[in-house]
């Protein structure tokens, strides 16, 4: 029974039916399992853990991006042979899910968190968990992900909160874990600490308040300029140069601040510049990490003005209770009542804001929970220095060290309900107690009468340790035996700090070996213009919207093919639509492949390689040992746009075009059929971890064609999916690809050479012309070819000679040189030369025609009166249309 392709490759009908196939096939999972008989421990497997995307979270473009190039780095790994595993799973994503409850819970019942008490609130937060956590993984596995899915794993289930429990007690016990008054950064709307990592900075226009800190008992002043006049409440010093002419004379007298009257000392430190605003600062150890570090130098008192709403607080004396903006309105008409006031100017700078809310983010001290992170900061460093771990581009090891060398102790708790709650209980004596598992008294004095921490772990705390703990880490499990050390780890260089550094400095901590050997970082995508995609500019791609349309191999495609390693790439819906059509030509190749199958009839005796069927072989063997060279190197965009060119040039616009003709000769037929099989077979091979499923679909269609045709021996080398094919295997060239490459290349060049004319004399591609050629040495070659030739280039195979030389040039023919061999075709029989010569007729008409308008033009007041520029403007029109004239001329003689 012949199989045909169907005409169009139809992606929406085909993607979800061949994911069922893969999962049902269990070609998702590792082929050497721990946990079953027959298990090896001596083959090692290829790992990677996915970055946990957020659980309630929706498909974008960062989420296609790292699941196409970590699919096609399994994929690749499973056709070589290892047992490959691919860890799905979600993060909790404490602040975001949270966030995203409590505005639902306001908009639909008109209640805040705290009206509902925490127990309710974390009950309603895993419902949410369960309506909307799936959505993130359904669409992952659009994408054609081939996670092992029973091993599936979220940062809040069972066996993660115990690994976070033990990695908490493992640093509290060891002292690396502690808690106190620490300035962090602060965001209202959230209520609770941020990391650094978590602020962005946007150059904004402010205002600089000028006003004067009055000496004690003095008509002096100080003049001071501050952004935020509502921290004047908190200064606890002035700061001056200790150099400065103007001011050093103040030092060691005391100031007074504005409104409240409190007395403060006049400092000297170096930190101050004399040149910018002032030369003196205000200094204001509870709201300024700056001021912070001064104070701690100069030893003096901290003092904080806001609560965690950013209102006021009772330091603030009689603005108690107002928010921190109307604080400043309210204190600075104050002090411009008592004369207080130098002026104000506009002023741009960069504010802090929270990533997540947007509002202002203000410095505050807080009692936080740290992480003393310089001696794991110190493994991290060393971790990548000696080798054990390799960075993907190299440039950003810089960066990486840079980051680690200058790191702060790690601020790891949260002020939120969602999320790792801190495993520390407190008696009424103020004793802690930490332990893995939950407390019934006070470890130190026995109390009965004990309560948790009410933080949360940072939600970084915990992904942190996502490579081990999900292979069941703190518990020896076969998987953790087995599978850890995970191989690479693939992520955006946004979050190098946030996730990678952390994930390394835990492995090191809590494992003893580094979590993986290679950080593979993507870039951002940007859209067309290069602009960052947001909902402000409109710009936005939704991959979602983009797989419907176009499908997702034409998506995953464009981003692997468009993206280079640490580079940010431009997409564009034209882009994608391209590799929708390079799906088509793949599918449309399949057919002319398939159909070749179909037809071949028992008995045939395969005869010799043609010149064409030798070229493509060896054009492969190339294309393979180059694709590989490639993904050693990790250049996959190459690759794949190498695989491209490959498929749709060497292949389809030139091998296919020749076969064609020799499917039609018995002598050759058998053999190209072969040709066309294995070539095309091993090309799927190298597009399938780009393009999984129409590749799949067409290799279905492939092996089945085979299986029934007078080839099943080639069929007998398929596996019963592409998923699980053996990768190309590189071959040492043989010896005689060069000169049949060579010699092919010639042909392409003379049938190229005879195009170009065709269409510059506008020879229509039906019609077949004459041609003679002096081919000196390729004589022989070209002889061989000239079926070939003829076919590809439109001659009339009668009136078509090849000779060693010519005795006379034709007369009246267009020559053509490609390298030694000389080309004539005569112009009488490429064009019609009644309607070439009306052509030209109408063309000498209409030149005369201008001829006459521009010397009217030229010859009257025009060429007195025009600017001198544009006059001679109509003079180089006149001359163009003479010399066209001229040409035409020549081409009636």
């Amino acid at each position: 029974m012949t199989k045909e392709l169907p005409k169009a490759y139809d992606f929406k009908s085909t993607e979800s039916r061949i994911y069922a196939m893969w999962e049902a096939g269990g070609y998702f999972k590792p082929w050497n399992d721990p946990n079953k008989p027959g298990f090896d421990p001596n083959v090692e497997p290829f790992v990677i853990s996915i970055p946990p995307p957020n659980v309630t979270g929706e498909l974008h473009l960062g989420h296609a991006m790292f699941v196409s190039v970590e699919d096609l780095m399994i994929r690749y790994h499973r056709m070589k042979g290892y047992p490959t595993l691919w860890v799905p799973g979600t993060d909790h994503a404490g602040i975001a899910t949270q966030l995203m409850v409590e505005q639902n819970l306001l908009r639909t019942e008109e209640v805040t968190r705290e009206e509902l008490g925490r127990e309710e609130f974390l009950k309603r937060t895993w419902e949410w968990k369960k309506k909307y956590g799936s959505i993130i993984t359904t669409q992952i596995r659009r994408l054609g992900a081939s996670c092992d899915w029973d091993r599936e794993r979220f940062t809040l289930d069972d066996g993660l909160s115990r690994a976070v429990r033990e990695a908490f007690v493992r640093l509290f016990e060891k002292g690396l874990i502690y808690r106190g008054p620490r300035l962090i950064n602060w965001s209202p709307g959230l209520k609770t600490a941020v990391s650094d990592l978590e602020v962005e900075y946007s150059e904004e226009d402010a205002t600089l308040y000028y006003f004067k800190y009055m000496l004690k008992d003095s008509n002096n002043f100080i003049p001071v300029a501050t952004i935020r006049p509502e921290t004047i409440l908190g200064d606890t010093a002035v700061a001056v140069h200790p150099e400065d002419e103007r001011f050093k004379k103040f030092i060691g007298k005391t100031a007074i601040v504005p409104v409240l009257g409190r007395e403060i000392p006049i400092i000297g430190d170096e930190y101050v510049s004399m040149e910018f605003g002032t030369g003196a600062l205000k200094i204001t150890p509870g709201h300024d990490p700056n001021d912070y570090a001064i104070a701690h130098k100069h030893n003096l008192p901290i003092i904080s003005i806001l609560d965690e709403e950013a209102k006021v607080n009772e330091n603030g004396g009689k603005y108690h209770g107002l928010d921190r903006f109307e604080a400043r309105k309210q204190l600075w008409a104050d002090m411009n009542e008592a004369r207080l006031v130098i002026k104000t100017e506009p002023y741009r700078t960069t504010i802090p804001r929270s990533q997540r809310g947007g509002e202002i983010v203000e410095p505050m001290i807080s009692e936080q929970w740290f992480v003393q992170i310089e001696p794991l900061a110190k493994a991290a460093l060393e971790a990548v220095k000696d080798g054990r771990i390799k960075i993907v581009p190299e440039r950003f090891e810089k960066i990486y060290f840079n980051w680690l060398e200058n790191i702060k102790d790690w601020c790891i708790s949260r002020q939120l309900w969602w999320g790792h709650r801190i495993p520390v209980w407190y008696c009424p004596e103020g004793h802690m107690t930490c332990t893995r598992e939950d407390p019934t008294q006070c470890g130190t004095c026995g109390s009965k009468d004990i309560h948790q921490d009410e933080d949360v772990l940072d939600t970084w705390f915990s992904s942190g340790l996502w490579p081990f703990s999900t292979l069941g880490w703190p518990d020896e499990t076969p998987d953790l035996k087995y599978f850890y050390p995970t191989s690479y780890m693939e992520t955006g260089y946004d979050i190098l700090f946030f996730w990678v550094a952390r994930m390394i400095m835990s492995g090191l901590e809590y494992t003893g070996v580094a979590p993986f050997h290679t950080v593979y970082l993507h870039g951002l995508i940007r859209d067309e213009h290069g602009r960052k995609m947001s909902k402000t500019y409109g710009n936005v791609i939704d991959p979602l919207v983009v797989m419907d349309e176009l499908g997702t191999d034409a998506l995953r495609f464009t981003l692997l093919v468009g993206a280079t390693p640490g580079n940010d790439m431009n997409l564009s819906v034209k882009k994608v639509e391209s590799n929708r059509n390079f799906a088509n030509k793949v599918w449309n190749a399949g057919r002319f492949v398939i159909n070749a199958i179909n037809t071949l009839q028992p008995g045939a005796e395969p005869g010799d390689y043609t010149l064409a069927d030798s070229w493509i072989w060896a054009r492969l063997q190339n294309l393979i040992r180059d694709v590989e060279r490639q993904f050693q190197n990790f250049q996959y965009g190459q690759a794949g746009q190498q695989i491209y060119d490959f498929l749709w040039s060497d292949f389809a616009d030139w091998y296919v075009e020749v076969a064609k003709g020799q499917l039609q000769d018995d002598a050759t037929k058998h053999q190209t059929t072969i040709t066309l099989a294995r070539v095309f077979d091993m090309t799927l091979r190298l597009l399938h971890p780009f393009t999984p499923f129409v590749t799949e679909e067409i290799w279905g269609h492939l092996r089945s064609a085979l299986r029934d045709s007078p080839l099943h021996d080639l069929h007998k080398s398929q596996p019963e999916a592409l998923i699980v094919a053996r990768w190309p295997t590189p071959r040492q060239a043989e010896g005689w690809e060069a000169e049949k490459i060579a010699d092919f290349e010639l042909i392409q060049e003379i049938v190229r050479s005879i195009r170009n004319l065709r269409a510059e004399k506008n020879v229509a591609p039906s019609r077949k012309i004459a041609a003679s050629i002096s081919a000196g040495a390729k004589a022989n070659l070209l002889n061989e070819q000239s079926k070939v030739i003829a076919s590809l280039a439109g001659l009339d195979h009668k009136l078509f000679t090849i000779n060693s030389s010519l005795k006379d040039k034709p007369a009246d023919s267009a020559a053509l040189v490609v390298g030694s061999v000389e080309i004539y075709l005569p112009l009488a029989g490429m064009v019609d030369l009644a309607s070439e010569k009306t052509r030209l007729e109408k063309e000498l008409k209409e030149a005369g025609s201008h001829i006459q308008r521009l010397e009217n033009l030229l010859n009257g007041d025009f060429a007195q009166k025009a600017p001198p520029a544009l006059v001679q403007k109509e003079r180089d029109k006149l001359n163009a249309y003479k010399e066209t004239a001229e040409k035409i001329k020549a081409q009636l003689k």
